[in-house]
């Protein structure tokens, strides 16, 4: 799901009663209290400029970068040449600036856990006037953040970690798809030069370490300027996956902090069993995909076209290796089981508080850490509940994205009930009685029945039900 073009949203007349029923059915709070929005105007108004040990920093070139129109800008960054290789500046919205530990917003931001988006609005962890506003990295206006300083070799791996709070200027707002196109022509500028030749580095760093990401196509909902929807999809760009490495980066540095330190919280994903890796390959042979024996699993990862026509339900079926992510919390020896498998390092998250609450507390000790004091009480006290709480919030944003999605497909095809459509079969019950089929035009993916399903197989589905309200689509097999 894209985050929406809130300004050229035109609703069609079946999305606001559905909206306001799928809100209704998972308890979605879509406004803040009064109480709430009165403290986060307060906090806004505070100047954050004088702040004791607050360096300035304002001379640092940094710029965001985001998908169009975005306004919760968490991360901005500059990167240098060195003597060593590279210096990687990367600011992140200082939240904890404008929230009081036991607050009225803390306590609803410990509610929402993290920032939901659909197509006509998004629903924040934290008020606009802090998510969009005065927290915001936005570009022209001096901002609090706590400033990452990150000392790289020539291949781009870690030497050196500093982090403290700073105040910074970002000089411009970036978006994908426009430094995307100036890539392809040619025009654009020796700061995105610098981003490029480090996201590569990274990224051989990350086939070095066996870490895989899966390139699963991300189905979206386009919203034009003239107010017109559309479901289709869309793969990762460059200098997507670029800036990806700067976060990564310093989530790992942020891990690494922690673990010498013995506090901390850490994103996690167990490695897989090798019953699940046999199954696998075992889905890849009767899929028609090589895969040979002595090629490790991230590598066979990277070798799939996204685009092919078995690619779907390949990359489906590769998802099934990335069950068991979670948070690890601890306060003494380090763990033993820390590591997260997909990025084959410890890893944490720290680098978008605006929009994720456990990103406010790792932060909070990271700083004390480096600075060498205790980590303050309210970050400390909340670490052991960390992990339940952002499980539970994970699951219930996610549960909201795809009921969204499901949202949309149901009344964009909901006048189309009885067509047939050619489609891919991308999963099925073990009887293939049932299972999950995607549409290319639109782009939608729902529940099929029929009989033998044939995985990765083209079919010809007829839509049997597609109802926005209850959220419902389904198709059956042709003949």
């Amino acid at each position: 799901m894209v985050r929406p073009k809130l300004a050229a949203v035109g609703l069609p007349p079946w999305y606001p009663p559905a909206f306001a029923q799928l809100v209704q059915d998972l308890q979605v709070p879509t406004e803040f209290p009064p109480d709430v929005t009165v403290a986060a105007q307060q906090a806004a108004g505070v100047d954050h400029a004088t702040d004791a040990g607050r360096a300035d920093r304002r001379e640092i070139e940094l710029v965001t970068l985001d998908p169009a129109g975005s306004r919760d800008l968490d991360q901005a960054f500059a990167i240098e040449r060195s003597d060593q290789g590279f210096r990687l500046y990367y600011a992140i919205a200082d939240v904890a600036a404008f929230v009081e530990p036991g607050g009225q917003i803390d306590v609803e931001a410990n509610r929402r856990v993290e920032t939901r988006y659909a197509p006509d609005r998004r629903l924040p962890l934290h008020p606009p006037e802090l998510s969009e506003g005065a927290a915001s990295l936005l570009p022209g206006v001096e901002r609090p953040a706590v400033l990452w300083t990150l000392d790289l070799d020539a291949a781009a791996e870690i030497v050196g970690i500093d982090v403290a709070r700073a105040l910074v200027k970002s000089r411009a707002q970036l978006a994908y798809d426009a430094v995307q196109a100036q890539i392809e022509a040619g025009t654009h500028d020796a700061a995105i030069d610098r981003l490029r030749t480090l996201g590569e580095l990274r990224l051989a760093s990350e086939r070095t370490r066996g870490a895989v990401s899966l390139p699963l196509p991300e189905q979206v909902v386009d919203v034009s300027d003239g107010g017109g929807w559309r479901l289709t999809h869309r793969l990762q760009t460059p200098v997507e996956m670029w800036n990806a490495q700067l976060s990564l980066l310093t989530g790992m540095a942020a891990a690494t902090l922690m673990l010498d330190a013995g506090i901390g919280l850490l994103r996690t994903l167990p490695a897989p069993d090798p019953d699940s890796v046999a199954g696998l390959r075992r889905r890849a042979r009767a899929l028609g995909f090589d895969w040979p024996e002595s090629q490790p699993y991230p590598e066979f990862v990277r070798s799939i076209d996204p685009e092919a026509p078995r690619a779907p339900a390949m990359l489906r079926a590769c998802t099934t290796l990335f069950r068991g992510a979670g948070y690890l919390a601890f306060d003494g020896a380090p763990p033993a089981d820390g590591e997260h498998a997909a990025i084959a390092a410890p890893y944490a998250h720290v680098t978008a508080p605006l929009r994720r609450l456990a990103d406010r507390y790792t932060t909070e000790v990271c700083l004390a850490v480096k600075a060498g004091v205790p980590v303050p009480g309210w970050a400390r006290t909340a670490l052991p509940g960390l992990p339940q709480r952002m499980q539970e919030g994970g699951r219930a944003v996610n549960s909201f994205a795809a009921e969204v999605l499901n949202l949309v497909e149901a009344g964009l095809l909901a006048g189309r009930v009885g067509e047939t459509f050619p489609g891919t079969v991308v999963a099925t019950n073990n009887e293939r009685t049932s299972g999950t089929v995607v549409i290319a035009d639109p782009y939608v993916e729902a529940k099929v029945d029929g009989r033998d399903l044939p995985i990765g197989d083209a079919v010809q589905v007829r839509l049997v039900t597609a109802d926005p309200m209850t959220r419902q689509i389904r198709f059956e097999t042709c003949g």
